[in-house]
């Protein structure tokens, strides 16, 4: 239904000019703090918002109370909310999912967040020795514990594992052939498509096998005079089960070593401790990898390792050389917050066993069921003591996942509390939870809102029955 012309024309003449709208702001004494050009801003988009309502088709609801002064200041000082405001907040995860991509993944440990903070506030030995006052690169704060930790000749931290697997495809397969299972052409988040990163990489993809099988015999008929390279890659966030071949890696390495061919690994996660102990199995380390014969291995550090967004490459020292001369190596290198973060995380892994503890997304993946039943108890006391009449919850039993492409088979039993408002659909509970502040963000699931435990801190849990208590 479209607004009538002599309406419009009448909800127009309402609308102020700018300088009487920012006069108006300025006189209430409610803008003193916030900086002139922000104001003005603010309110020349709110002002163009409504014109543009209005002139719109179709009948926006625009009523002559909004275009008051009180009205439009209220609209302005939302706007100014969010204009000054950070886009980037701080958000409780309660949907169980430890590695959430959409929530910046694993959360760094207090020893990560300190060594963050001491080299962010001041200047720092990035590139200079010390000890002989001299320049060296970066990458040497971090390479003597990625050799320690995977037994690796040597190592490189770029900004990212696809930028990892394009900087190895790129130094040492460009114009030439890369041999990959069929099924092993994966696409994991954001359309990331390994055959794409072939093409812009300058790799020539060869395929072999098929989607659910594929034996040694079709790699080794595969290698001609072009071949560059023979690539395994983790199949990350699915899984192919029944009538089922793949080749293990320790046997792609010997056709490999007999071809003078070097083999890699995309392991796409990637772990440097073991996690069958902790109920979680299917994944070996990069340790293993490497054990194996893989000449490079390629793994993020921002899911299973639990450490700042990174692409890690360990292996033989020949090939990290030629990825630290190639060009696009400075392009994705990582900034001196990335270094100290994932030095300070990987020093936590010096005593494997210490690290499900200091290491948030391994504690979060190995806690046990009881332990996330008392914070979601804790919860429910929490509520008990609000009172809120339109609120139902209750503590249920249910599952949560590793996430993050990692381990799509592996459920955590895990417990959530369930709730729903007598006066609010599920959606509507789920809206306002995540505009809250801070947002709480958990999964809808039959007509419920379940808020998992697993993923929420102790000190959050407070946070979390405040927000509750004060729906309306």
């Amino acid at each position: 239904m479209n607004i009538p012309d002599d309406e419009k024309r009448e909800l127009l003449r309402l609308i102020p000019q700018v300088n009487e709208l920012v006069d108006a702001a300025n006189n209430t004494g409610d803008f003193e703090e916030i900086p002139r050009p922000v104001l003005l801003q603010a309110v020349r988009r709110v002002l163009a918002a409504f014109r543009e309502l209005i002139l719109s088709n179709e009948d926006a609801g625009i009523t002559a109370r909004e275009l008051e002064m009180d009205s439009l200041l209220m609209t302005v000082t939302k706007r100014v909310e969010g204009m000054m405001g950070p886009s980037l907040r701080r958000v409780i995860n309660a949907t169980g999912v430890v590695l959430h991509t959409n929530l910046g993944r694993a959360p760094l440990s207090p020893g990560a967040l300190d060594a963050v903070t001491e080299i962010s506030r001041g200047y720092c030995n990035l590139e200079y020795r010390l000890v002989t006052g001299d320049r060296y690169s970066r990458q040497e704060h971090l390479d003597m514990l990625l050799c320690w930790l995977t037994g690796a000749e040597s190592a490189l931290v770029v900004n990212n594992n696809a930028a990892a697997v394009l900087l190895v495809l790129a130094a040492l397969a460009r114009g030439r052939e890369v041999i990959v299972s069929r099924g092993q052409l994966v696409e994991i988040g954001d359309s990331f498509r390994l055959p794409d990163i072939m093409r812009h990489s300058g790799a020539v993809l060869k395929e072999v096998g098929t989607t659910n099988r594929t034996s040694l015999a079709d790699y080794g008929n595969a290698i001609g005079p072009e071949t560059a390279m023979l690539m395994r890659v983790h199949p990350s966030n699915f899984r192919i089960m029944g009538y089922t071949e793949e080749v293990p890696l320790r046997d792609l390495v010997g056709l490999g070593r007999q071809s003078h061919i070097p083999v890699v690994e995309d392991l796409g996660s990637g772990s440097l401790v073991e996690l069958d102990p902790h109920g979680l199995p299917g994944e070996h380390t990069a340790g293993v990898s490497v054990a194996e014969g893989a000449d490079l291995v390629t793994f993020s550090a921002d899911k299973l390792l639990g450490g700042p967004q990174a692409g890690i490459i360990v292996g033989s020292d020949e090939y990290v050389v030629a990825l630290r001369k190639h060009p696009l190596a400075r392009a994705l290198r990582v900034d001196k917050m990335v270094i100290a973060a994932l030095e300070a995380t990987l020093r936590d892994y010096l005593d494997p066993e210490s690290a499900w503890d200091k290491v948030p997304a391994l504690r979060m993946m190995a806690e046990s069921e009881q332990s996330v039943r008392k914070r979601a108890r804790r919860l429910e006391r929490i509520l008990d003591k609000a009172g809120h009449p339109g609120l139902d919850y209750a503590v249920v039993r249910d599952v949560s996942r590793v996430g993050g492409g990692t381990l799509p088979l592996a459920e955590i039993p895990s417990y959530c509390l369930s709730v729903s408002h007598s006066g609010l659909s599920p959606s509507k509970l789920e809206e306002l939870l995540r505009n809250a502040r801070p947002p709480v963000v958990g999964r809808l699931k039959e007509d419920r809102l379940l808020l998992d435990l697993r993923t929420v801190r102790g000190d959050e849990v407070s946070a979390i029955g405040s927000i509750l208590a004060g729906l309306p």
